[in-house]
């Protein structure tokens, strides 16, 4: 194979890594930081572009001005101009050249740099899968967070004046009809209700759009219906037609919410009459109660998600002041450890039961600095092992890109490798690659467990290593807002703090899974989260961790035994 196939095949290459790297865009932030230097240089393309239209425009208008003066002159009096030689040889020329070059100027394209720049941008450039993706984040955050509309519209989030951000990013009418519109297309008409209503309300405060009142009433409308509130729906259908009598769907929308309005007073009405007539006062309570209680159910479904928000908001947290007062800080050397008897590791208990703790200042800014330009390269929309085929496979519930880093990447990761196995005393030479991770917008991973479940038995087999017995987590970023860590069982939290790391067992000393463990990474409100992660396998820990007496035995000798479990 010649040198130009060569380099040809190496372009190919270089492309499809580029397009394999940009899917999901919007599930890493890491990533979408490049999406700025794109634009930042097609900005400049355009004002290059910009600049020379300017100028085409100056010699044309330059030229309509000389043209504008002459033909003044000359049409007053015709013949006596054309009478002299020179200005009717002038004419000629200029009808049969002049006017000829002055429209090849016109029709100049002078954007054919900056149409070459956007031909050639435009491959690493979101997708429809990612604006959509973003906009489900946006109202992931307004769920989990209890965000209302107004608050995201002006950029008034918590946690803004500690990010360190130099302006409040605000949305726009289109912006807020946008996110209402691909709500709408999921048939999610809370959303859709919410955000348009929000669109309409900045219309209304006088904002300019071309986005027309009377389209989102349209959407309004529908979506309220579409919850039962007929009363709202006929509202805005009328208002609708105050801006436009003609709208054919608003006219017959019109006539139909006023029928079924008119059925359900006529309904109600009787159902009131039949309880008096019968007396059956006591009656209508009872059915009032049992709505009521139809209602609380419904409001249980899903009840870990509704768990899990409250944890990220900071509510639900179980650990009474009697127990917290039994956690504590010390110094850990792991029993007189080489490494650690001059230099011991700042450790401090954040939860009991599961004994979760936290080391300070573990991890380096020149590291984290390595690992994160090493993974950036790298990542990948983070997979999750399906329980059915064994696979990885990519899930709505985890939003975040991942990279996996080997010790023969670069010596930064060897040392940070030996340092988990020192302070742990675990075997690492059996444990999974560091996983380096970074969550775009919105970015989370739902409740679940890190180690495989009875009802699964082959989610490892592949690694031929075991169940992962322990879970070592460093956090590479501070987060202004959000993306906590939490353990939806015990109701615990632990927040992002650059240069520590978290660890627990996922497996008591017998082996039998901790479900107590069962944890979620919160939706990032506001800042960038970048975290790496160790998953230890029971291969080679036979001689480092005793086996247990008893199926629960918590208890470990490496770790500083937790504290006892009070209530």
């Amino acid at each position: 194979m010649d040198q130009r196939a060569v380099c040809v095949l190496l372009c190919i290459s270089g492309l499809l890594h580029c397009a394999a790297a940009h899917t999901d865009v919007f599930t890493s932030i890491g990533q979408m930081t490049d999406l700025l230097f794109t634009e930042k240089d097609l900005v400049t393309s355009l004002k290059d572009y910009i600049i020379a239209e300017e100028s085409k425009l100056q010699q044309i208008k330059q030229w309509a001005e000389k043209l504008d003066s002459l033909t003044l002159t000359a049409t007053q009096d015709p013949e006596g101009f054309l009478g002299h030689p020179v200005n009717a040889f002038k004419l000629m020329k200029r009808l049969n050249t002049e006017w000829g070059d002055l429209e090849n100027l016109v029709l100049k394209d002078m954007s054919t740099r900056f149409i070459s720049n956007l031909t050639i941008l435009r491959q690493y450039f979101p997708t429809e899968d990612d604006q959509a993706g973003a906009a489900r984040a946006l109202l992931r955050l307004q769920d989990t967070y209890k965000l209302d509309t107004n608050a995201i519209s002006t950029g008034n989030l918590p946690g803004v004046e500690l990010s360190n951000l130099p302006y409040q990013s605000t949305m726009t009418v289109e912006d807020c009809f946008e996110l209402g519109k691909i709500a709408y297309s999921e048939s999610d008409y809370l959303h859709t209700e919410q955000w348009m209503a929000q669109a309409l309300r900045q219309l209304d405060q006088g904002e300019q759009s071309e986005v027309e009142a009377a389209t989102v009433l349209d959407y309004l409308s529908y979506s309220v219906y579409q919850q039962g509130e007929l009363e709202p729906a006929l509202r805005y259908t009328k208002r609708l037609l105050q801006l436009d009598p003609g709208h054919q769907r608003a006219n017959g929308n019109l006539k139909y919410f006023e029928f079924q309005l008119s059925k359900r007073r006529e309904s109600e009405a009787e159902e009131r009459e039949r309880a008096r007539d019968e007396g059956g006062v006591q009656e209508e309570v009872e059915n009032r109660r049992k709505r009521q209680a139809e209602n609380e159910v419904s409001e249980e479904y899903l009840p870990e998600k509704r768990k899990y928000e409250k944890l990220c908001r900071g509510e639900g947290l179980k650990m009474t002041t009697r127990r917290q007062s039994r956690l504590s800080c010390r110094y850990y050397d792991n029993n007189g450890h080489p490494r650690f008897l001059i230099g011991p590791v700042k450790q401090e208990d954040e939860w009991d039961r599961p004994h979760i703790v936290r080391f300070h200042d573990i991890i380096s800014e020149q590291e984290i600095a390595k690992v994160k330009q090493l993974a950036k390269p790298r990542l990948r929309r983070a997979t999750v092992h399906n329980p059915e085929t064994g696979e990885l496979t990519t899930a709505h519930y985890r939003v975040s890109k991942s990279a996996w880093l080997t010790e023969q990447d670069h010596p930064v990761v060897d040392r940070i490798n030996q340092r988990i196995e020192d302070i742990t005393g675990l075997e690492i030479s059996t444990a999974e690659e560091l996983q380096v991770a970074n969550y775009g917008v919105g970015g989370q991973y739902e409740p679940h467990y890190d180690f495989g479940r009875k009802d699964e038995p082959d989610a490892f087999e592949e690694l031929g290593t075991g169940n992962r017995i322990a879970t070592w987590l460093f956090y590479m970023s501070d987060v202004a807002a959000g993306g906590a860590t939490v353990f939806t069982e015990v109701g615990a939290a632990v927040r992002p703090l650059k240069g520590t790391a978290v660890f627990w067992y996922n497996l008591f000393p017998s082996g039998e899974g901790d479900y107590s463990t069962r944890h979620a990474a919160c939706p990032v409100l506001v800042g960038n989260k970048w975290v790496s992660n160790k998953w230890i396998h029971e291969r080679g820990q036979e001689f480092r961790r005793r086996c247990g007496l008893h199926e629960l035995d918590r208890s470990h000798p490496l770790l500083p035994h937790p504290p006892p479990h009070l209530l």
